[in-house]
């Protein structure tokens, strides 16, 4: 099969008009995370580099890119809170993007409500339907293939505290797109939502029936 391939090498620049890394490894989950610092100040912020990296014990972790309050705080007490961003949700979450004061509170600025945490002092979303009350457990500066320190912090936590709407879980199985997450994509605006006509099920080789 011929087909044409636009190449290029990311040290050299990519040479259009957005970069395109975020737009193909997407959409991506959003690191909706809470914090609160030393001094007692909350903080609300969003991070399109999300993931879980591990079950048992489950950890999950968001990527920084600089040294944010959300990794300062995080440093200084190991615990934050990941709140699920809905579609509902969306323009609040959006709005705690905002480069604000450290000594401001995002919760107020975006008008949503802080839930104290059951195991940890930074609080919750309460209108988010999911969060995860999370304790540090790696602060990774990462660094390029030549071993050069770059101004981007990988904060891994690990999940001690589950909380899920009831209304998500049917016969005990989370329901996915009834809590209508936001996914970020490619470009300066795009975001994407999922639905259950989207769906389609797979089943791994080795957890298919014996022929």
């Amino acid at each position: 099969m011929t087909r044409s391939r636009y190449t290029y090498r990311p040290a050299e620049g990519h040479g259009l008009p957005h970069d395109p890394l975020n737009a193909i490894i997407g959409p991506r989950p959003i690191g909706w995370i809470s914090s609160l610092s030393a001094d007692g100040v909350r903080n609300l912020a969003p991070y399109s580099f999300f993931n879980c990296f591990n079950y048992r014990p489950p950890i999950i972790g968001f990527a920084s890119s600089g040294w944010k309050d959300s990794v300062r705080n995080i440093q200084q007490t190991g615990e934050f809170v990941w709140n699920l961003a809905t579609r509902p949700l969306a323009e609040a979450m959006n709005e705690t993007s905002a480069s604000l004061p450290a000594a401001e509170d995002e919760f107020s600025h975006a008008g949503l409500t802080p839930l104290p945490g059951t195991r940890v002092a930074a609080s919750l979303v309460a209108e988010s339907p999911v969060n995860f009350e999370c304790r540090l457990s790696q602060c990774i500066q990462l660094q390029s293939a030549a071993g050069e320190a770059l101004e981007s912090w990988l904060v891994l936590g690990e999940v001690i505290a589950v909380h899920i709407d009831s209304h998500l879980l049917e016969d005990g199985i989370y329901q996915t797109a009834r809590a209508q997450p936001v996914l970020r994509a490619g470009g300066p605006s795009a975001y994407y939502g999922i639905s259950e006509a989207e769906r389609f099920d797979l089943v791994r080789p080795d957890a298919r029936p014996p022929r």
